[in-house]
């Protein structure tokens, strides 16, 4: 020691990939292969739910058909690149949604109690049902006890 006060050295912090940074930033061209998988499902998607006219959306059955490809590491990767930096940019998708509202103001000025009412009782009532739900479910997954053993 010198005599002087020594400074603590500050390490940058450590950050796990996908969460505060991405592992490799993301180019155009990583970007393109991903973009063109999503795509991929969500035209199979809109195909599927015409030709067989399940009832289910088109996105729904996209997301479904992404659900069985992401089982293989190439789609996985590079699905995963087009991942991090659509959540690096999410908030932008909230760009249009805001517009609209400020558009819109007189119907909501108009309507606004009804649309808070029917936020609020369909988030609750979504609630309700997921409680009620995951309680069966955890009641179907205990093990049944019958004289002490469990089995």
């Amino acid at each position: 020691m010198t005599g002087k006060p020594e400074r603590a050295m500050h390490k940058p912090a450590v950050t796990r990939p996908g969460i505060m940074e991405p592992a490799n930033p993301a180019t155009p061209a990583s970007i393109v292969p991903g973009l063109a998988w999503l795509l991929l499902c969500q035209s199979g998607g809109e195909a599927l739910s015409r030709l067989t006219r399940v009832g289910l959306p088109g996105p729904v059955l996209g997301m479904l058909l992404l659900l069985v490809l992401l089982q293989w590491q190439l789609v996985r990767s590079h699905i995963g690149t087009v991942a991090d930096g659509l959540l690096q940019h999410l908030s932008l998708l909230f760009v249009p949604v805001g517009v609209g509202v400020m558009t819109h103001t007189a119907l909501l000025s108009a309507y606004g109690w009804q649309l808070l009412v029917a936020l609020v009782l369909s988030t609750w009532i979504g609630l309700a049902v997921t409680a009620v739900v995951l309680r069966a479910l955890l009641h179907r997954a205990e093990p049944t006890v019958a004289n002490g053993d469990p089995s």
